[in-house]
């Protein structure tokens, strides 16, 4: 009986000990995510929060007395107010859409093709790590850098338009810069450069995700390499297509920095070139409008948002009905 006794108490006490070193692990867990949690707070969350509450308040700097501010007032809508009924904001929005597509329309198609080639095991292409490489790394130079570059290959006296000179091409000087559609699609060919990489090799991992086992049963029924890919590979590249397409268009809403230095902040001829950062950025710094910046901080964060939601909405029915399927197919077995 007394040795039973002992038996029990030595497992209790084995049983406590190894709890509190459970306890003891998830404690050192948390001090190690901590430092993250607290330079996310300090750093983005706050700041986030203060920009929502700051939309609602006049809160601007006075010029007619620089340096003194003007709020914060308390105001209500009146920032989004002002905003919505401003015809800039709407062409401004209506110029980054326009932007996305000359970037997003080339990106897609060459990102496609280089997608299914790469991952065609009939061609035995040669190589691959090395051009995969090299499509890659146009997205690691920084976007102003990118910028530049261009204002200066493009300038009215720069290189290129020298060498159509020489070539008696052209007979006089001109700067695509200075033309609204000339710095539309070289804009949109910046970005086109910079992200088609990372686009293609998105696509490329969701090609291999696909079975072999489907290519070489279409390959037996005939199937030529234009049905295989409409009829098989888009279909089932879907998922990662809407998280590329939504994602891309997050990223050209939020386009700043190679519109902002090829047309030196100017937005191009007429304005025709200057995105919705843009407009944040001149409200800003320039009128030094902390509430109305602070308003459209937050369409911005709003319309990023819901895209962001329709992603992952898209994402978890797919997982949904892949899940269900499999479960059916188990089922019948």
């Amino acid at each position: 009986m007394v040795g039973e006794m002992t038996q029990c108490v030595a497992v209790e006490k084995a049983t406590l000990s190894t709890s509190r070193k459970k306890v003891n692990y998830a404690k050192w867990g948390y001090i190690f995510i901590l430092p993250f949690f607290l330079v996310y707070a300090f750093f983005s969350l706050w700041p986030l929060l203060q920009t929502f509450f700051y939309s609602f308040f006049q809160y601007y700097e006075s010029s007619a007395s620089a340096g003194m501010l003007v709020g914060p007032n308390f105001i209500g809508f009146d920032n989004y107010i002002d905003i919505f009924s401003s015809p800039e904001f709407y062409g401004y929005f209506w110029n980054t859409i326009i932007l996305w597509i000359l970037c997003f329309v080339p990106q897609i198609i060459v990102s496609l093709l280089l997608a299914v080639w790469f991952t065609d095991r009939r061609l035995k292409l040669k190589g691959q790590r090395f051009f995969k490489t090299v499509i890659y790394m146009p997205n690691l130079i920084m976007a102003s850098a990118f910028g530049y570059l261009f204002l200066t290959l493009l300038a009215a006296n720069g290189p290129v338009v020298d060498m159509l000179m020489n070539m008696g091409i052209i007979s006089e000087t001109f700067a695509i810069g200075d033309t609204v559609w000339g710095t539309r699609i070289v804009i949109g060919f910046m970005n086109f450069l910079m992200w088609f990489g990372n686009t293609t090799l998105l696509l490329m991992s969701g090609v291999m995700g696909i079975d072999e086992d489907v290519f070489e049963a279409a390959t037996v029924d005939g199937a030529g390499a234009f049905r295989t890919f409409f009829d098989i590979t888009m279909p089932l590249l879907k998922p990662i297509f809407v998280y590329v397409f939504i994602t891309s268009l997050i990223g050209g809403i939020q386009l700043f920095d190679v519109a902002d230095m090829f047309t030196r902040s100017k937005g191009g001829p007429d304005m025709t070139s200057k995105t919705l950062i843009m407009y944040l950025n001149n409200v800003f710094k320039t009128s030094q409008n902390y509430g109305k910046a602070g308003a459209i901080s937050v369409i911005i964060f709003v319309i990023t948002a819901a895209l962001s939601i329709v992603v992952f909405n898209i994402s978890y029915k797919e997982r949904i009905s892949k899940k269900n399927k499999k479960v059916k197919k188990n089922a019948a077995i």
